[in-house]
């Protein structure tokens, strides 16, 4: 009980409440607002169930896994979410989810590794830590609380995973709360699954 009420404090006074919720608020927003766009966008100009079905008879699903997972291993390029309802235009769409959050995780083990590997070259390590620093320090702040926000939240996976490689941040530990991602990709994909 004790411990408990130390770590309390300790997210207290590092302003960890505040930050939860400020990146709660902001995921909200940005998951209405994703919504919003995709709802009129397929309202007033496009067919997504068509260029969905389009996408899915003109590519294979090893092309599209594969540069899903080159998006998540590099800073995120694609929101996962567009892949999601891809997926729901398959004949196996909860199959190809799992495939899709296998990319996702994987992506970020790669991201960790190249944190770990890149930053042993001067130059691109000071200038990475530039660009991702708030990250680097929430991390050492947070631990493992961070890990499991950038899995859940659009916080983008792939930076959160690059700063634990940076920070050499327990490997182990890493893999096991990473794992939330997949959570993370079925509660998606109950939203997605149903508009599209």
């Amino acid at each position: 009980m004790k411990r408990l009420q130390l770590l309390n404090r300790y997210y207290k006074m590092t302003q960890f409440y505040s930050f939860l919720k400020d990146t709660a608020v902001k995921g909200g927003i940005v998951i209405v607002v994703f919504v919003t766009i995709l709802l009129a966008l397929e309202y007033f100009l496009l067919d997504f169930n068509e260029l969905l079905n389009t996408l899915v008879a003109t590519y294979s699903p090893p092309i599209i896994f594969s540069f899903f997972l080159l998006s998540e291993t590099v800073l995120g390029l694609v929101p996962p979410e567009l892949f999601i309802a891809w997926a729901s235009k398959s004949e196996t769409p909860w199959l190809f989810l799992f495939v899709l959050a296998t990319m996702s995780y994987v992506g970020g083990i790669i991201a960790y590794f190249l944190g770990n590997r890149l930053f042993l070259i001067p130059a691109i390590k000071n200038h990475i830590e530039n660009k991702i620093a708030i990250h680097i320090v929430n991390l050492r702040k947070w631990g493992g609380f961070f890990v499991f926000i950038g899995a859940m939240l659009p916080l983008p996976h792939s930076i959160v995973s690059l700063a634990c490689g940076l920070i050499k941040y327990n490997f182990k530990q890493y893999l096991l709360v990473a794992l939330f991602r997949y959570l993370r990709f079925v509660i998606y994909a109950f939203i997605i699954f149903q508009i599209f």
